[in-house]
């Protein structure tokens, strides 16, 4: 009965402080006001300050080429939303691996030189220039970059002046500002594979909505480029050899009908058996190189094919458009958070900061 008592003592005290401090807070409503409206200032303030950006999606759906014995296994497999790896063999970059490439150093530094122009049509540019020279940044940015700018700038004054600006980039040494730039293109494109349906969604953010939606279609055309390169890569080494051995057959065949024909051609009359069967060697000589030289052009046919049947084929869900509206920032989710922010301060100050620093000023 004791223990009863004392836990419900505990439970009207907590309940008697719970109410001392809500009435504690609605005494002092005004402050708690203020502090609101000065976190919706500095809301709005930071909302407008942040430069907007536009984000474009292209959604891409890759052809698979499984084989007959497993199609039925990799079809029920699919729809439980498990990857069977029925074609590691043909693909070793899956599409599991896609974000990886596109996030790759060679594959960011092919996109240094693409053309991109801006939606008033003024500026038409590289993606590299774009990203230096004509993107904005907050104007808290730009102050706390300021002291490094000064110490750049001067110690820039104490170096040579002599300084290669060619425009090749070598991906396996990059500058300080090629590295920013990779990492400027990262943080603002990317690749995402939904692992049930295997569609690709690649993604391009920037600050103009033509230049991301160029950006994004230039992305998913090297990155299928890259794919199909990487896919029929040994299918055109083995074209490029069938081909050659192709042309050294025809070479040879032409060359047994040419001496065929100029032998004939000085022995016309003459009916002597070495003759006779010096002519039937060349024939012979003749109709084996024609046997080689057509088994070749079939393995140059069949090349080819090997070629297009091992091509990747993507549908393509969704194209890209040119955004309309910005993707960021969220003006209104700032807005809630920054007045979010200011009454919880202002209540924690009138709470318990106004207690502490009266108690700090008697005991000093």
């Amino acid at each position: 009965m004791q223990d009863e008592k004392e836990f419900n003592n505990t439970d009207n005290e907590q309940e008697i402080d719970l109410i001392e401090l809500a009435k504690k807070l609605w005494s002092n409503r005004k402050t708690l006001l203020k502090w609101a409206g000065i976190g919706a200032i500095a809301g709005l303030i930071i909302a407008f300050s942040i430069p907007k950006e536009y984000t474009t999606t292209i959604k891409l759906a890759p052809e698979f080429s499984n084989s007959k014995s497993g199609s039925s296994l990799g079809a029920l497999a699919s729809l439980a939303g498990i990857s069977t790896g029925g074609d590691s063999g043909a693909d070793a970059v899956n599409p599991n691996l896609y974000p990886d490439v596109v996030q790759s150093v060679p594959f960011v530094v092919e996109l240094f030189d693409t053309k991109v122009t801006e939606a008033d049509g003024k500026l038409t540019t590289t993606v590299y220039d774009y990203l230096a020279e004509h993107t904005s940044s907050p104007w808290w940015s730009t102050v706390m970059s300021l002291p490094g700018k000064a110490i750049g700038g001067i110690i820039s004054l104490f170096k040579s002046q002599e300084e290669d600006t060619t425009t090749v980039t070598d991906p396996f040494r990059l500058t300080v500002d090629e590295s920013a730039i990779v990492n400027a293109i990262n943080a603002r494109v990317g690749a995402n594979v939904d692992t049930k349906t295997m569609v690709i969604s690649i993604s391009a953010t920037m600050q103009d909505p033509l230049v991301s939606a160029m950006l994004a279609d230039t992305v998913a055309e090297n990155l299928k480029e890259y794919v199909t390169n990487y896919r029929t890569n040994k299918a055109r080494k083995d074209l490029e050899y069938a081909e050659k051995l192709n042309n050294e057959a025809k070479k040879e065949y032409y060359d047994a009908q040419q001496r065929y024909a100029e032998y004939v051609d000085k022995n016309q009359g003459i009916a002597l058996n070495s003759k006779r069967i010096e002519e039937k060697r060349l024939e012979n000589e003749v109709a084996l190189t024609y046997n080689l030289y057509t088994s070749t052009q079939q393995r140059v046919q069949a090349a080819k094919a090997k070629v297009q049947e091992t091509t990747p084929v993507y549908a393509v869900v969704q194209p890209a458009t040119v955004p309309i509206r910005a993707s960021k920032p969220s003006k209104p989710l700032i807005l809630a958070g920054c007045v979010f922010l200011a009454i919880v301060a202002a209540s924690a100050w009138v709470l318990f900061g106004k207690d502490l620093v009266a108690s700090f000023k008697q005991q000093h």
